[in-house]
């Protein structure tokens, strides 16, 4: 394990991290389905996001992931979810123990070694334990699997700390760019921590979240709980300064891994899609063992059409280029976009759920 822990680390030594993200892990006695659900909304300056699917080979396990734009290796999966129900994802942390200078930047490739190898939680931790070291990794690992585990694990170069969904009164975590066992009061995210909590607390007391939820409201939410306003709910503004929302311009994908209650078939377990800028995007449903064609990497640069259709949208929203135009966001013409998208993103989650196969 552990030399093939260092090949694969090794031959991601020039790939980008991720660079803000906001999660959530929700356990299945706080999702409205029962199933645990595991939310990543990704920022990052690797874009052009694609998902692909990797079959199963006699030493690892089927699985599809979240994948950069040009990452024609699949080197550095940044969400995923493998034939076995385990699904993980990740969010950058900056106030673990710093980087190594000889090695960083490789959760990408510890999340497509875990995707390969693990099946429960208890096999992920079992795998951050015998990865080499320094692991050149600081990070909030978010993972879930079929029989109902469901934890982060706040890790850095030489070892991690472990919090468990079960170990809450609520049944969920939500993790943004810092982490709770780090240095208190450094790090980032601590805004859009508060947005997530404020905007999931009905559903979080109700025991009633869905994939809904995290894709068509946080992901597109312009709500900001320093300020008390959401910025997309008044329709007399038009320019909104890009700071602190969830979505972000640096946001390049919202992925919602719901997985399976204990004693369900793994295979019942999907990975719910926006590629790019998710207030642009729509929801596309993939399993691991199925990825399709709109999230797939068909395009010239090894990117999906999800994505170069998202960049179109996305110039709409931000399209001043010159100065410092690039951090105003034009909410009149994102609000229509916003409706459009929606739309398409329910009626993707209402077919899914109405097709036989689908609900075995």
């Amino acid at each position: 394990m552990k030399k093939i822990a260092t090949i694969i680390l090794l031959a991601a030594a020039a790939t980008a991290t991720a660079d803000a993200c906001t999660s959530m892990i929700v356990g299945g006695r706080a999702s409205a389905s029962g199933r645990p659900l595991l939310w990543k909304h990704r920022d990052s300056s690797g874009d052009m996001n694609f998902v692909e699917h990797t079959a199963a080979t006699d030493s690892t396990r089927a699985f599809s992931a979240l994948y950069n734009g040009g990452d024609s290796l699949l080197l550095d999966a940044w969400a995923g979810v493998n034939d076995a129900g385990f699904a993980v994802m990740n969010t950058a942390s900056y106030n673990l123990a710093p980087d190594t200078a000889r090695l960083r930047d490789r959760e990408g490739a510890v999340m497509a070694l875990a995707l390969g190898r693990c099946a429960t939680v208890a096999d992920f931790e079992q795998l951050l334990r015998t990865l080499p070291r320094p692991m050149g990794v600081q990070a909030n690992f978010g993972v879930i699997d079929a029989h109902g585990g469901a934890a982060y694990f706040e890790t850095d170069d030489h070892g991690f700390t472990r919090f468990d969904v079960d170990d809450t009164p609520e049944g969920v975590l939500i993790r943004t760019n810092y982490s709770c066992s780090g240095t208190p009061d450094a790090g980032m995210g601590y805004i859009r921590y508060d947005n997530a909590c404020a905007l999931a607390s009905d559903a979080i007391a109700a025991g009633a979240v869905t994939p809904e939820l995290l894709t068509e409201g946080l992901s597109r939410s312009f709500y900001h709980s320093l300020l008390g306003r959401d910025a997309a709910a008044d329709t007399t503004v038009r320019w909104v300064v890009d700071q602190d929302f969830i979505p972000r311009r640096s946001s390049v994908a919202s992925v919602v891994v719901e997985g399976c209650a204990p004693g369900d078939d793994p295979a019942a377990a999907v990975m719910w899609t926006v590629i790019g800028y998710p207030p642009c995007g729509h929801v596309v449903p993939a399993t691991a063992s199925a990825v399709p064609d709109e999230l797939r990497p068909l395009l010239p640069g090894f990117t999906s059409h999800a994505a170069q259709e998202n960049r179109r949208l996305m110039r709409l929203a931000f399209p001043i280029e010159r100065g410092s135009g690039s951090h105003y966001i034009d909410m009149q013409a994102l609000r229509p976009i916003i409706d459009a998208q929606r739309a398409l993103s329910l009626k993707a989650y209402g077919e899914y759920r109405a097709t036989p196969q689908n609900n075995q």
